[in-house]
């Protein structure tokens, strides 16, 4: 139906007129869109507010904590050495619960059966493809990170059937030897290079230089090889997918930067293969044995009231790691402006970036700074070791060493050290080559009854495991609560009795501590298995803990590892299986 307007147009008026219900229902709707669109931007508001107040707290975050940790919380302050000044008398006096090296660990672990693994098991590890393919690592960082670099690459070298070139070395310019010319430093430190060749021959083939034909369609030069950047913490199967397609077509890859860049989390047989470089393969050169030999049979000459047992203590108060470190001790202004300048000069302005928030109070509060040797001295006196406690000390250049030192001498008058105990003729050779230096000490604080560990680092992580190796699982090593102890260290009102009874209750704990071993069950385990090599650096090996004197009954060992052997990846059907 069509009617006309005012203006002679006809209007079309075929709908029905709207009932008074459907104008209701649209009213409805433009409400309830209404309601939605300020609910919106009400969550938008909220969540604007709560993005401004987390960028707030995360600006004003390091600046409250330097506020509360800039002297008032506890355990903040250094105030060690006014806290010996004031127990010395005690100190001095005390020899009524002198205890002997021989007794100092009460728990034992005993071993069910005591077989070393059947290396003859994994020999077709070793497949003769692996003379085509050639892989070449750059083991960078320190003495022990090349360690771990150089395990990993043997691993990897038999994951892939490739022969391996013996690793080069990268230093960084904190590690750097002062003396130090080339890269093949590892060779002469950490590798012999035939002994290393020979060991591993039933599991890869290691060369010493690639072959001449390799060479020449890289102009003679390695560093024209194409360079993998693999990420840190690889497994295997990175190594199967997407190294091996890249080895396979070019023959060689090389790997640069190459620390930390395999999974700790392996298989069994994997996990062995990486117990058997570091403890069998890799040998330390003539020349470090030797000293080292000499320097451990007059340290057990000097302990001869200790039946030739000693202690020694690794203590990282060294003046590049206290800069590090960002920790303050009791030298003031002196002593800031002394560790700015050795930042500076090591670091560049790392540790001058916006970002970056230097707060020794809360370092110190955290335990995250180097212990000072009166604290080991306090410690070890504490624990029980008397006064004629013979003592090796393993460490660089101390930082102030006559005033830090001066308190640990008068606590413990026979402590040695590579210095005192060799001869400067013996010492020469060594001089200069940091490296080197740190391999003595590692051969001497491996031998010794008790270690003490004072700040973490490659060298205690890589030690311990290797105590726990040879000592039948245990890894004999004081473990300090740095968290527990600055608190102690901070109250002046602390007694000598109240001290040692907290110290005796530490070295039980590292007692205990010293014979845990992590769980593994198939490729995952917790902890690293270079400072805790059991149980697959021993398969077929039982295991039962108890302590010395406690009887009761003894729980039968519930895994047996294989030594199954690796499989060659000769392509994508069979990396799953490599794998599992």
């Amino acid at each position: 139906m069509s009617s006309k307007s005012a203006n002679g147009y006809t209007i079309n008026n075929s709908s029905p007129p709207t009932s008074p219900r459907n104008r209701q229902n649209c009213r409805r709707r433009l409400r309830r869109r209404g309601s939605f669109a300020m609910l919106h931007r009400r969550n938008f508001l909220l969540l604007v507010s709560v993005l401004y107040l987390t960028g707030l707290i995360s600006c004003v975050g390091p600046l409250f904590s330097l506020l509360q940790y800039s002297g008032l919380a506890t355990g903040a302050v250094y105030r060690s050495h006014e806290i010996f000044q004031k127990l010395w008398t005690d100190i001095e006096a005390d020899n009524s619960s002198s205890i002997q090296l021989s007794s100092v660990w009460i728990y034992k672990r005993k071993l069910k059966e005591q077989k070393p693994c059947s290396f003859g098991t994994t020999a077709s590890t070793k497949d003769s493809s692996g003379a085509n393919l050639y892989l070449i690592v750059d083991a960078n960082g320190g003495l022990n990170q090349q360690r771990s670099s150089i395990c990993n690459a043997v691993v990897i070298a038999a994951l892939l059937n490739a022969t391996l070139l013996i690793p080069r070395l990268e230093f960084h310019n904190a590690w750097r030897d002062s003396r130090q010319v080339s890269t093949s430093v590892v060779t002469s430190v950490l590798i012999l290079p035939n002994h290393f060749m020979s060991t591993l021959k039933d599991y890869i083939e290691v060369v010493k230089e690639l072959p001449t034909e390799l060479m020449e369609r890289y102009d003679s030069n390695i560093s024209n090889i194409q360079n993998l950047r693999v990420q840190a913490w690889a497994p295997p199967r990175y190594y199967l997918e997407e190294v091996y397609p890249v080895l396979f077509k070019q023959r060689v890859v090389r790997i640069s930067p190459f620390a930390n860049r395999l999974s700790m989390h392996l298989p069994s047989h994997l996990q062995f293969l990486r117990c058997f470089s570091n403890y069998e393969a890799l040998k330390f050169s003539l020349a470090i044995s030797e000293l080292a030999k000499k320097l451990v049979k007059r340290m057990i000459e000097r302990s001869s009231n200790y039946g030739g047992k000693y202690i020694s203590v690794h203590l990282r108060f060294e003046e590049d790691m206290v800069a590090f470190s960002c920790c303050s001790y009791d030298g003031g202004q002196v002593e800031k402006s002394e560790m700015d300048v050795v930042r500076e000069k090591g670091w560049g302005k790392k540790f001058k970036q916006k970002y970056r928030v230097i707060a020794p109070g809360l370092n110190r509060k955290n335990g995250k700074c180097p212990m000072t040797p009166v604290e080991v001295g306090m410690m070890l006196r504490g624990m029980g070791f008397a006064k004629d406690t013979p003592i090796y000390l393993a460490s660089g250049k101390i930082y102030q060493a006559d005033r830090y030192l001066a308190p640990l001498r008068k606590m413990f008058p026979l402590l040695q050290t590579k210095e005192t105990l060799a001869t400067k003729d013996e010492l020469a050779p060594f001089e200069g080559y940091s490296s080197r230096l740190a391999a003595v000490d590692y051969l001497v604080c491996l031998f010794s009854e008790v270690f003490v560990t004072t700040q973490g680092g490659n060298f205690p992580h890589f030690l311990i495991g290797h105590r726990r190796y040879l000592f039948n699982g245990h890894a004999k090593t004081i473990k300090p609560d740095k968290i527990k102890l600055v608190t102690l260290l901070q109250n002046t009102s602390t007694s000598w009795i109240d001290f040692k009874d907290q110290m005796g209750s530490m070295l039980a704990e590292s007692d205990r501590k010293g014979i845990m071993v992590p769980r593994a069950k198939k490729s995952t385990r917790k902890g690293s298995i270079y400072s805790n090599p059991l149980p697959e650096c021993r398969m077929n090996q039982g295991v039962i803990i108890e302590p010395e004197k406690q009887t009761g009954k003894k729980r039968p060992p519930k895994q047996q590892y294989n030594t199954s052997p690796l499989k060659k990846p000769p392509g994508k059907e069979q990396k799953s299986h490599n794998e599992h």
